[in-house]
């Protein structure tokens, strides 16, 4: 039976789904940057967080910007980004995600080295389900 052409097909839902994993993929690494930048600082400036981040100021500025708009952080003149709560809670899930690919990565005999810059593309991408398969499958090695 084909598919409705009204409807999204299964595949197009698909890369919707990889297209919006992408956006807030973005938003991740900023808030994640942003709360080690502060526990490293004790602040962040924008300027740390484009040099940090690869990108130019007003790259930095623009990603802010989103940040602020969905309360992930708040700026203060003159003494940088600062994340919310809300902000706090992502960075913790996301380092939190990104440590248990690593340990993934390295269980199965991938170099350290190797799984942290892996892990910073598979970290978005993976369902809760996935990470909770990865941690289940760790915890049965040690």
């Amino acid at each position: 039976m084909p598919e409705n052409p009204s409807r999204p097909s299964k595949q197009s839902l698909r890369f919707v789904r990889a297209r919006e994993a992408q956006a807030c993929a973005v938003m991740e690494d900023y808030v994640e940057m942003i709360g080690d930048l502060i526990a490293e600082l004790g602040e962040a400036r924008t300027a740390d967080i484009a040099e940090r981040m690869g990108v130019a100021h007003p790259t930095a500025t623009k990603a802010i910007a989103r940040l602020k708009r969905e309360g992930l952080a708040v700026s203060r003149p003159y003494r940088g980004v600062f994340l919310t709560e809300e902000g706090e809670a992502m960075a913790h899930r996301v380092r939190a995600r990104h440590r248990s690919v690593v340990e993934l990565l390295v269980a199965v005999g991938v170099p350290r080295e190797t799984a942290e810059i892996d892990a910073e593309g598979i970290e978005h991408h993976v369902s809760q389900q996935t990470l909770a398969a990865f941690d289940k499958y760790l915890a049965g090695k040690e």
